[in-house]
């Protein structure tokens, strides 16, 4: 007990002398942001405790050198009269002011051998954060406003991002989330989808709506909406063609053959007799005997029915900017259709379990094409999506 109570106090201090050492690695090499967040983790375990006294003087040393960096950096970008530093004015003071909110639960921070308090000196950045606040919204409204005028779909994608950045740091501010779904519409290709079937064979009903409707698919995403129903007032960038160009059906087909099958399997016992006829006994009594092999047969007739279909497609991209065919994609799904059952003659014994499970005992229909179709039509589906997944829409 005595050395376990040694060996967990030998870990704590090496411990607390890593993090100490990483608090002072940090200071020195100017990350006196991750020196506080280390300073102020310990401090939280126990700002009284020994092992813990030696972080107070670093977290104010590390707190003065953050601060008189943030302030050489404001002096700078508030004698820049390009707009874009007016966020990193606005980041700076808010980073100012969440930096003392860390410290402030600490307070007061007394290093007890020195029997001192030691101060931190904190401003109240409320003025700074909303003046930097309203110069960097209103920067960032009318910027929005002049770039979505002539933005193209790319770029409305960037106004959005920064009206998004917009709403957070000012919700609802004048009119940006009325701007925001302009740039969102702007941003985003809207792609009309056609089913096309050149094949002479008729569709499903049901895989024609399957096929169109996209969403099944999961790939509409914020940026990228498909449609198989026209909206009038929208201009869509992009038509998609699926075109079913050629379906085959095999015919329906029943393939036979006869299996033969032996094991050895065990009946029985044969009991061990001395030179007297009489049953031979271990040394407990007990007759001796030994396991009883047998050969056993089977036959079995086998029936497979089989039947396949084929379908053929191109995914076909069209840019209706240009009206020029961007990309071809050819696809080819099959379905397959078997079932197999049959009779068995002689020891069932003989045939593997697994075997026996699948070997069903009488025929079904086939299905129809009609259904044959249809299930080559999932097969589809998926190849179609994975196409879209990689088409890149500029």
């Amino acid at each position: 007990m005595k050395k376990t109570i040694i060996y967990l106090l030998f870990t704590v201090l090496i411990i607390s002398c890593s993090s100490l050492k990483e608090t002072e690695t940090a200071l020195n090499q100017g990350n006196y942001d991750q020196a506080i967040d280390i300073a102020v983790n310990k401090l939280i375990e126990g700002k009284t405790a020994k092992r813990n006294q030696e972080y107070i003087p670093l977290l104010k040393q590390a707190y003065m050198k953050a601060v008189a960096q943030d302030q050489i950096l404001l002096q700078r970008w508030q004698l820049d009269n390009n707009p874009a530093v007016l966020e990193s004015i606005y980041e700076t003071y808010v980073g100012m002011d969440q930096r003392q909110d860390k410290i402030k639960p600490l307070l007061p921070l007394t290093l007890i051998k020195e029997n001192e308090t030691v101060d931190f000196d904190f401003e109240n950045y409320n003025a700074n954060i909303i003046a930097s606040k309203n110069d960097l919204s209103d920067y960032l409204l009318i910027n929005s406003k002049t770039a979505l005028r002539t933005a193209n779909t790319i770029e409305a994608r960037s106004v959005y991002n920064d009206l998004i950045y917009l709403e957070k740091i000012n919700p609802n501010f004048k009119d940006t989330r009325d701007l925001m779904k302009k740039a969102l519409e702007k941003g985003t290709h809207y792609i009309m989808v056609n089913l096309k079937n050149q094949s002479q064979t008729v569709l499903p009903q049901l895989l024609e709506e399957e096929l169109l409707n996209f969403s099944t698919y999961g790939i509409n995403d914020q940026w990228t909406q498909y449609h198989n129903n026209e909206i009038v007032e929208l201009d869509y960038d992009y038509d998609i063609d699926i075109i079913i160009d050629r379906i085959v059906m095999s015919p329906e087909q029943v393939s036979k053959k006869e299996l033969h099958k032996e094991r050895l399997v065990q009946d029985g016992y044969i009991y061990e007799y001395d030179a007297n006829g009489n049953v031979k006994k271990d040394s407990l009594g007990n007759d001796i005997k030994r396991d009883k092999f047998v050969t056993i047969k089977a036959s079995v007739v086998q029936n497979t029915q089989f039947k396949e279909s084929n379908v053929n497609a191109v995914v076909q991209l069209i840019d209706n900017r240009t009206s020029q065919t961007v990309d071809r994609f050819p696809v080819a799904s099959n379905f397959i259709f078997t079932y197999i059952y049959g009779s068995v003659y002689g020891d069932r014994r003989a045939l593997d379990a697994n075997y026996l499970e699948t070997l069903n005992p009488r025929s079904v229909n086939f299905p129809t094409d009609e259904q044959m179709i249809y299930d080559t039509g999932e097969d589809l589906k998926y190849k179609i999506k994975q196409i879209l997944n990689n088409l890149n829409y500029n």
